[in-house]
């Protein structure tokens, strides 16, 4: 089939566009890195299910598990439901939990697979909570059924906490209750407001330094408790600022999605081996999986400019998928899938498709294309051009 197509561009033309068919990026058979990575893997919504979708959520397990089979045979860990898979814009506590039992069990057969899981509030209206204590309540019973299954917990921030906190000084006394109580080391997640509004002003202040400075008091009181942090603010001097505060031992997590290439390979300042690098939990990963594969293992073996030759083309691809109104980043990560034939169909969880434009997905599978992130091309050809189809370009 031609694999020349009529792409939409920002003033509503159409013009041509010829995939380059270049040899796509492949992550190593046996890869090695010296970096923790996890990925936040998104959802395979069920097409089929006869549900209203913008209310309620209907999964294809199979496909969703098979997708984090894929993650973990190219050596990445999977951060399970998180935002990435639509917790909070369509997948409620009762599914994740379900997504985390399934998740849980098929990691069992890879050996030294990573999972941790998100651990929240979201079962817990943030208009019913009237107190921090029921704040506690609702991370508590989240915390004891993921411990339960034998999970790791990510502590995802939480709306609620946000409404009823008079200042730092409850935040810290939620985290200083849960981490207390934790069976094994979190990781903790702070999330910026641009990936969730309602999650302005966490840490108890919407400056940021002080926010900073809360979380650290928190970690520092708890350190044998926490693993690490995830700071997903998209301002890599907040990060690296931060990380040179950490403990030893406590692990900066990047959810920087614009600047991960040199966050991850770090820049070898700072008293601790820690304060020089970040590991990664990103929900990039789960569109990039090849490249991220291949350039870690770059790293591992010495191969830095490699490693940024491999994610270089990747980040203008991030930063189109990551663009304001961030939250709709979701859409990106599954249409890769999609263009990539790792799900059948371009159907999400709560009818997020439609949170894109056309030109927007054009624009996508061109930046893909550039990076090396065509699987497929005739398949990827195939199933863009049914959705130009879609939208009334049948050229």
């Amino acid at each position: 089939m031609s694999l020349t197509l009529q792409l939409p561009v920002e003033d509503g033309s159409l013009r041509h566009y010829a995939l380059s068919q270049r040899t796509p990026v492949a992550p190593p058979a046996k890869p090695a890195f010296n970096r923790i990575a996890y990925s936040a893997a998104h959802v395979v919504a069920e097409p089929f299910a006869p549900i209203d979708p913008w209310l309620e959520a209907a999964i294809d397990w199979d496909a969703t598990i098979a997708y984090r089979r894929r993650l973990w045979s190219m050596g990445l860990g999977v951060a399970e439901a998180m935002d990435t898979a639509q917790r909070g814009m369509g997948l409620d506590w009762t599914t994740s939990l379900e997504l985390i039992r399934r998740s849980l069990d098929a990691a069992r057969d890879y050996p030294g697979a990573l999972v941790a899981s998100g651990c929240g509030t979201d079962h817990l209206s943030p208009d019913a909570a009237r107190s921090v204590d029921d704040v506690i309540r609702a991370y508590e019973e989240q915390m004891a059924a993921i411990e339960a299954l034998g999970g790791k917990l990510i502590l995802m921030a939480s709306r609620a906490l946000v409404r009823v906190a008079r200042g730092p000084e409850d935040y810290e006394r939620v985290y200083g209750r849960l981490l207390r109580q934790a069976k094994q080391p979190v990781i903790l997640h702070w999330l910026g407001d641009m990936f969730d509004p309602a999650l302005a002003g966490y840490w108890g202040t919407a400056d940021l330094d002080r926010a900073m400075d809360t979380a650290l008091g928190i970690i520092a009181a708890n350190a044998d408790k926490v693993d690490g942090i995830k700071i997903s603010l998209l301002d890599k001097d907040k990060e690296i600022a931060m990380r040179r505060r950490l403990p030893p031992n406590v692990r900066m997590y990047t959810g920087d999605d614009f600047n991960y290439a040199e966050l991850i390979a770090g820049d070898g300042e700072g008293a601790q081996p820690n304060h020089q690098q970040s590991d990664a939990l990103l929900g990039i990963f789960d569109a990039i999986a090849p490249a991220a594969s291949a350039a870690l293992a770059e790293l591992a073996a010495g191969n830095t400019s490699r490693f940024h030759e491999i994610l270089a083309p990747t980040v203008p691809l991030s930063r189109h998928i990551f663009k304001a109104p961030t939250r709709f980043y979701k859409t990106g990560v599954v249409f890769m899938a999609w263009i990539n034939g790792h799900q059948d169909h371009f159907v999400m969880v709560g009818g997020q498709q439609s949170t894109r434009s056309l030109p927007h997905f054009a624009q996508l599978f061109r930046l893909a294309d550039d990076a090396g992130l065509i699987e497929q091309p005739e398949l990827a050809a195939r199933r863009m051009k049914h959705l130009l189809a879609l939208h009334g370009i049948e050229a």
